[in-house]
């Protein structure tokens, strides 16, 4: 019965549709419609009437990765509005799977729509406020990033440098800790412009020595090396979305401790930006054991281990020549002497339809780095 009632409902619609083109369009309607259209003077571009073509790569850079079908088929499902209840459930579904890629139990933890470079401005716009000292170890491009985002917030910033690949020892660490006495301290754990990962262990312990809390990028890494952000005293963890998570760029998982917490919501000044602003997201995200993840960092170091044989075999040097610290999702290769890298990787790109890069900052032209197949 219902059918039918819908069927007949449909069939008076259209009827009613066509009657309506076939009345006459009154004289006063007639002009306003012709000025209107006549009003156009920039045409469709020839772009817009073609349907869109992408090519397909093997995209073998430090990111992004490729996306399995499964993944691709999710992100075209219907839309829902950001208030539903399903949409809620979702979020929470999202929030227990970066609990756990985190390996963490923080009620503070929410995914941020944006690149990594959200979740970094985030971390140091809710957490630092203007004048107060932040110290950042710069061993390739995204500690220098950090140290220009707190450096135009108004903090007074102070660098650890080292060459790309370099590791900095607790020792160095704690006396910049105790010399400069900063609210926040910056570690990147997947230094993808050298292929570093690097260690972490003790250095919590040090930042809560210190009264400092302790700031870790996991955009290169998480879910290829193991990280612990409660064992390991992380106050703030971060990632991205495009790299051994194997999703689409756009989504930067991020979460907060409660030392961060605390830190973050007793400000004497509002945080710099409104769109990253934590006491928002954090009352719209409703903030105010399994196998799987282990078998992930097994999984990308066998695979990296072929792969690093594989390069030595051919002869070619790798850039971070201690196996421990190399980074499992991106291999950093050095450029072999008297070879143009950038002829190189246009060539790779345009015969085998492989991408790879020159380096990232510091390390652009030093190493080609090349990420992994993810499977």
């Amino acid at each position: 019965m219902q059918r039918t009632l819908f069927r007949r409902g449909a069939l008076l619609a259209q009827k009613a549709a066509v009657e309506v083109s076939l009345l006459p369009m009154s004289a006063p309607i007639q002009p306003r419609l012709d000025r209107a259209m006549s009003s156009v003077t920039i045409p469709p571009p020839e772009c817009m009437l073609r349907p869109l073509e992408v090519p397909f790569r093997y995209l073998f850079g430090p990111g992004p990765s490729n996306v399995p079908p499964r993944v691709l088929a999710a992100g075209g499902r219907g839309i829902i509005g950001h208030l539903h209840p399903e949409m809620y459930e979702i979020m929470n579904d999202i929030k227990k799977g970066i609990q756990y890629a985190f390996q963490t139990q923080n009620n503070m933890t929410i995914a941020m729509s944006g690149s990594g470079h959200a979740a970094m401005e985030c971390a140091v716009f809710n957490t630092v406020e203007p004048g107060e000292s932040v110290l950042v170890a710069v061993n390739g491009i995204w500690g220098e990033r950090v140290a220009e985002i707190a450096e135009r917030m108004g903090a007074n910033v102070h660098i650890m440098v080292k060459a790309p690949g370099g590791v900095f020892s607790n020792g160095e660490i704690e006396k910049a800790l105790a010399k400069h006495k900063p609210v926040l301290f910056f570690l990147t754990h997947g230094e993808s412009s050298a292929g570093l990962a690097h260690p972490v262990d003790g250095i919590g312990d040090l930042c809560r020595k210190h009264n400092t809390l302790f700031l870790v990028d996991t955009v290169a890494s998480l879910g290829a090396s193991p990280i612990f952000m409660d064992q390991q005293n992380i106050d703030i963890l971060y990632t991205g979305s495009q790299k051994a998570l194997n999703a689409p760029p756009g989504t930067a998982p991020i979460s907060f401790n409660e030392r961060a917490c605390q830190k973050m919501f007793n400000r004497k000044t509002k945080p710099v930006s409104y769109l990253f602003d934590m006491a928002h997201l954090s009352n719209y995200w409703g903030n105010d054991g399994q196998p799987g993840l282990e078998e992930s960092w097994r999984h990308h170091r066998e695979v990296a281990g072929y792969l690093w044989k594989g390069l030595e075999d051919m002869g070619l040097k790798l850039f971070i020549q201690n196996k421990d610290l190399r980074l499992p999702s991106v291999t950093t290769i050095a450029i072999p002497e008297g070879y143009n890298w950038r002829e190189m990787l246009q060539y790779i790109m345009k015969h085998h339809n492989m991408e790879m890069t020159g380096g990232l900052g510091p390390s652009t032209g030093m190493v080609s780095v090349r990420g992994m197949l993810k499977f």
